[in-house]
């Protein structure tokens, strides 16, 4: 689960960490009253969404009067913001973040994320701040450093100052890095967070570090722990039909094709995709049934994968070891009536209770496409749509 800025902001200033003074903002009144609350002669205006390079997409605007905080803001919120990251769907600016703007002469990445290769967690810093990790490690890769930091035992402080030393800090500057970094790994593992980046964390030019942009992402699966972190999710800023099938206890990932997938296990699901890929289709999702589906469940499915309106063709695929295709089919046949299926449906059906479920979708009576094989179900998935497109 990610947050907005500001959201990362304040919980990281709970753990020692220096941000500067701001406020949210709904309205551009409310952002010209934030600014006179904060004080100063400038500020910064900051659309709010779910993504990296808002400078880029102009999400970022630094204002020196009330006139240019109300313009910057009025024009901003309602806007679609598109960067890299959000891919050309974009994401609506529906709230605002207005900050003191800080002078500094220096700028510094920092980020803390799970190497799950070396079930640790790695400390990433460069002295290349300003930019997206991607673009440092390509311009200035030597500018890069790594720490390892056992999760058993925690960052130390000799790390920290290691990494402070290494991004070439003064003296004065080390103990300020060092509570940074310890402050960053305490949130990072309190609240079980998956990654915590800081970009840009800048030297001010009275010496001091702030952190002037700020990330977080949490565990999916450790939330229910923490019920104030749970709290800070904006829907609005997650994919619909991601966020419909999570809130039903769907694992699915949203794609651009056109055959929507519901199968059971996400290895079988991913050979499913890639099959459909070979034989010249494109999947419009990752949709894991998980085990002991119900008829209930495979509904849910369905009309989570048809929530997308590109789907024009649907392929279910089950390999029954603890789910059971009569369960399956059943769940199969009503989704059909129940929804008035309209676009082409082909089902592979294989394990536990096969002969049953097969026999339940022969004996519906409705327009349904058996497979024998996975190839065999991708093929007629595939063509299925082919015929259907040629159609219209």
């Amino acid at each position: 689960m990610d947050i907005h800025e500001y959201q990362a902001k304040e919980l990281l200033s709970e753990f020692g960490v220096p941000v500067p003074r701001g406020g949210l903002a709904y309205s551009p009144e409310q952002a010209t009253y934030r600014a006179r609350e904060i004080g100063g002669e400038k500020w910064v205006v900051k659309a709010q969404i779910h993504s990296g390079a808002r400078g880029k997409a102009g999400g970022i605007r630094v204002c020196g009067t009330d006139r240019e905080i109300w313009d910057a803001a009025d024009d901003l919120l309602g806007r679609k913001l598109v960067t890299h990251q959000t891919g050309p769907r974009g994401k609506i600016v529906y709230r605002l973040y207005v900050e003191e703007a800080t002078a500094f002469e220096q700028e510094i990445y920092l980020g803390l994320v799970l190497d799950r290769k070396s079930e640790r967690v790695m400390v990433v810093a460069s002295a290349a701040g300003g930019m997206e990790i991607e673009e440092i490690s390509a311009s200035e890769p030597d500018s890069i450093l790594r720490v390892s930091v056992d999760p058993a035992v925690g960052l130390r402080d000799f790390q920290a100052r290691e990494i402070a030393f290494g991004l070439g800090l003064e003296p004065s500057q080390v103990g300020q890095m060092t509570q940074i970094l310890i402050g960053c790994f305490r949130a990072f593992s309190d609240l079980d967070a998956t990654m915590v980046e800081i970009n840009p964390l800048v030297v001010g030019l009275d010496g001091h570090l702030v952190a002037l942009d700020a990330k977080m992402t949490f565990d999916d699966n450790a939330l229910f722990r923490l019920p104030r972190i749970s709290e800070l999710r904006d829907k609005s800023q997650e994919d619909a039909r991601e966020t419909y099938a999570a809130d039903r206890g769907l694992s699915y990932v949203g794609l651009d094709g056109h055959i929507g997938c519901i199968i059971n296990g996400a290895g079988l699901a991913m050979a499913t995709m890639d099959m459909i890929q070979i034989e010249g289709g494109e999947p419009a999702n990752f949709l894991d049934i998980g085990g002991g589906a119900s008829p209930e469940r495979v509904v849910k499915a369905f009309k989570a994968v048809l929530a997308d309106d590109k789907v024009e063709a649907l392929l279910v695929n089950i390999f029954a070891g603890i789910n059971r295709c009569d369960w399956v089919a059943e769940g199969v046949v009503q989704a059909v009536r129940e929804l008035d299926l309209t676009i082409p449906l082909v089902v592979r059906l294989s394990g536990t209770h096969v002969e049953e479920g097969r026999r339940i979708l022969a004996e519906s009576g409705l327009q349904i496409l058996v497979a024998d094989t996975l190839a065999d179900a991708a093929r007629k998935a595939v063509g299925a749509w082919r015929g259907l497109s040629a159609a219209a």
